[in-house]
């Protein structure tokens, strides 16, 4: 492994060394450089619009690129030649400037700023206006534009994810990309410090009227922390523009099988010197969840037949926050600093029956548990960064520091009550509660360095370390003799202790038809994992580098091609390394392992775009020690289990297709279709070698209809087809969404209305991939939900928002394992 790590070293190093070299050599070559900026009608900067350069001779197409959140755009790198500038937006008229001659006198020319006129058309009633399109792709990502669609209205950011192309989500929030879970999920840049379980309460509590785009990245450079097998997710939210105040105000309210209600504040101020921004959100969600377990335990001479049943109604509470300030020290250093949080609460009533009997269908006893569920969980991180511009030439530096701290409580009670056939008590009940206390705290920082070697070549540096304090206590209690007391035995406190300290190279460079990214990213990790009460200590410390590789070729104005390679890392969450036993019920359990291992991917892919519209990318990845839950039965106590193991290797395949149509000026379609084949396989599973793979795809469609400036309908639909993952084969998955949206007063006040999986298709269940597990897992959500919500804009239009930032820690929060 050593010599594989080392010969990649070696191999960027001198790769980057020969483009250096090309780049002296090519650029006197291609030195010419036109420049503008594009102002809308009321002469603001427009963002996004579409530029071409053109040869001035037969005006075909030599370059295209989108003007940015500033409105300016540049072409670099030209040669000797006569070129047109061509602006052209949806409901604009095209613009034409030039020509302008590239040569030895003169290779930069100024367009300066060209405001465009409207030229909104009528067609049988329908106005057609600009509007970006739901999902772009680019280079590196694949981008969906949510800030005008009428399905985020009402929605949260989870139930969006579960429309973008090539993601999945589960039931329990768990989330998916193109068959593979893993995923590293960021706000604005910024790490979420959660697990997959804190993860999904914060995506369910923020709203999809706070996003503007999602971001989705399947082979991520060495910029990004390692972490993440199958990519990222980034999630970034609305910003404002220019100076002055303003807000909004948003509420809503939804019914299912119960009632839902949210609402939330934006507020945004900013003046010549400093902005200060600060938002909030509150969200009651009432909902239930059933879950049917049918089993057999036992050999083929001893079975026992399980048939459980189980109804929850959960009660849950977010409230979300996010304050902060920037200083403009001068037009090219800016300092700020922000903070953001969180609370959720939430009660859950669970009435779980389970029949017990020797045979099919035949109940010799029984048991009734009435369990309680009470769980709170807190976060806050404090952000302080800072952003200089050294140069004009765009060499950059940025700074952050962070501190984090989560705290988390659950309390259950178990009170089970045993019958017999006839449902009369059998034997006194067994009553029994957990408490889970955890703390994590988390600090980090980095530093990110940018230098433009030239106009065709970029080079990026930085440097980071984290370091992360847990600490979780289990304590079991038995009700005995009308009291509690402690079971020590069944008790734990797990101690964890983690630091990584990191630094990457990245080099970018372009040629005439051609980019090509090199980077290498270097990640020690020391590691103390202790579980106090066994008295269990697993000490880990280990250097990794993390190559990685981005072409892109333009064949022609129609074709491009690109390939990808990288090298990524999966750390257990702290949650999952804590070897304690948390009881779902009297026979199902979770179980922690503190002897998991990290898991390292090697992920290639090609793509290929037709016309920036039909876009195929093939993908494949192999896994070394892949971390998969596990779901078995224990013969002896009768129970089912589930634990995180380390499998010994998987390999992934996947083909994902996306093609946007605009059926008519007033219909548009997004399609994306992804196949993959995921394969598992370990020598030793239960004392035999295991194999598990299965072929499955992911269908999703969007279809939109603009009747008219302020009126939008949209329908969306996914189909998840049978597929296995680890040791569990997850049968079909299906849903459709709708939603309408009108606005008023000059788009001030808009009106939304969603309805989510209409049809009450959406279900889960669960089998065993290994032939001796013999269990069916039904589970049924409150999915079927209406929902009304109105949003009031005021202030200002003009006013610039807090900048973007990106805290010094990627991974690290995603770990934190709160109690389910």
């Amino acid at each position: 492994m050593k010599t594989q790590i080392y010969n990649s070293f070696f191999l960027i190093l001198g790769i980057a060394f020969l483009l250096l070299s090309e780049t002296k050599a090519q650029t006197a070559a291609t030195n010419g450089e036109i420049s503008g900026k594009v102002l809308d009608e009321t002469q603001k900067a427009f963002p996004y619009a579409s530029i071409s350069l053109l040869n001035a001779k037969d005006s075909t197409a030599v370059k295209g690129t989108l003007t940015g959140d500033n409105g300016t755009y540049e072409f670099k790198g030209l040669n000797a030649g006569k070129y047109l500038v061509a602006i052209y937006v949806v409901g604009y008229k095209k613009t034409f400037k030039g020509p302008y001659s590239i040569g030895a006198e003169k290779q930069s020319h100024q367009v300066g700023q060209v405001q465009l006129a409207a030229d909104a058309q009528q067609l049988k009633g329908v106005e057609i206006v600009k509007q970006k399109p739901l999902i772009e792709r680019q280079i590196d990502k694949t981008v969906l534009n949510i800030e005008n669609s009428v399905l985020a209205s009402g929605n949260t950011a989870l139930e969006i994810l579960q429309k973008a192309p090539g993601v999945t989500v589960d039931k329990d929030g768990k989330i998916s990309l193109r068959g593979k879970q893993g995923v590293n999920v960021m706000l604005d840049g910024k790490p979420t410090y959660l697990s997959a379980d804190q993860l999904a309460n914060l995506l369910r509590s923020t709203e999809g009227t706070a996003i503007q785009s999602i971001e989705l990245i399947t082979n991520p450079s060495a910029k990004y922390d390692a972490a993440g097998n199958s990519g990222i997710i980034n999630i970034k939210l609305k910003k404002n523009r220019n100076y002055g105040t303003n807000g909004s105000v948003f509420a809503g309210a939804g019914y299912g099988a119960d009632y839902k209600v949210n609402g939330g504040l934006d507020l945004n101020h900013r003046a010549k010197k400093f902005n200060v921004f600060g938002n909030g959100s509150y969200s009651l969600n009432n909902r239930f969840q059933e879950t049917d377990i049918a089993r057999v335990n036992g050999t083929s001479t001893d079975q026992t037949y399980f048939d459980q049943t189980s109804h929850s109604d959960v009660k849950r509470i977010n409230r979300n926050y996010k304050a902060g300030m920037d200083y403009f020290i001068n037009d090219h250093h800016t300092l700020g600093f922000f903070l953001n949080g969180y609370h959720t609460n939430g009660d859950e009533a669970a009435n779980v029956l389970t029949l017990i009997g020797d045979q099919p269908g035949k109940t010799d006893s029984s048991v009734v548990a009435p369990n309680t569920n009470t769980r709170k969980y807190t976060g806050i991180t404090y952000n302080l960064n800072y952003k200089g511009t050294l140069d004009t030439l765009g060499q950059e530096i940025s700074a952050d520091m962070d501190y984090s701290r989560y705290s988390g409580v659950q309390n259950s009670v178990f009170n089970n009550m045993y019958k017999n056939a006839t449902g009369q008590p059998l034997k006194p009940a067994y009553i029994f509660r957990n408490a889970s206390p955890s703390i994590v705290k988390i600090w980090g920082a980095k530093v990110d360095y940018t230098l433009p070697v030239n106009k065709e070549m970029k080079l990026d540096l930085g440097l980071k370390t984290s370091f992360v304090q847990t600490d979780n206590n289990f304590l079991f209690e038995n009700f005995v003799n009308n009291e509690w007391a402690n079971d020590k035995g069944k008790s734990n406190q797990f101690l964890y202790d983690e630091n990584i300290n990191a630094a990457y190279a990245n080099i970018n460079r372009k040629f005439k038809s051609t980019t090509v990214q090199l980077g290498l990213r270097l990640e020690q990790t020391n590691s103390k994992g202790n579980s106090v009460t066994e008295q269990k200590v697993v000490k880990r410390d280990y250097l990794n580098l993390f190559p990685s590789v981005f072409i892109n070729q333009e064949l022609s104005k129609d074709h491009d091609i690109g390939f990808s390679y990288s090298r990524r890392i999966d750390r257990p969450d702290y949650g999952s390394l804590n070897p304690f036993i948390y009881y779902v019920d009297l026979y199902s359990f979770r179980q922690g392992n503190p002897f998991l291992k990290p898991q390292y991917t090697n992920s290639f892919e090609f793509s290929y775009s037709f016309k920036k519209n039909l876009n195929v990318t093939f993908g494949y990845s192999h896994t070394n020690d892949v971390m998969s839950e596990v779901l078995l039965t224990d013969t002896a106590k009768k129970t089912i289990f589930i634990s995180v193991q380390n499998l010994a290797k998987q390999d992934s395949y996947n083909m994902n297709m996306s093609y946007p149509i605009q059926i008519t000026k007033w219909w548009s379609s997004n399609n994306n279709l992804t196949v993959y084949y995921n394969k598992f396989r370990t020598p030793n599973l239960l004392g035999l070698p295991y194999e598990s793979g299965r072929t499955s795809f992911n269908l999703n469609t969007s279809q939109t209809i603009t009747l008219n400036t302020s009126t939008k309908f949209e329908w969306s639909g996914y189909y998840q087809s049978k597929q296995v993952y680890g040791t569990l084969l997850i049968a079909p998955q299906y849903g459709i969404d709708m939603g309408a949206s009108k606005s008023f007063m000059d788009n001030k006040l808009s009106i939304k209305f969603s309805a989510n999986d209409i049809f009450k298709l959406q279900k889960s269940q669960i089998t065993s991939a290994i032939p001796s597990q013999n269990y069916v897992v039904n589970e049924r959500w409150e999915s079927q939900v209406f929902r009304l919500t109105c949003t009031y804009r005021f202030g200002s239009k003009d006013i610039k928002g807090a900048r973007q930032r990106s805290s010094s820690s990627e991974a690290e929060g995603k770990r934190v394992k709160s109690g389910r």
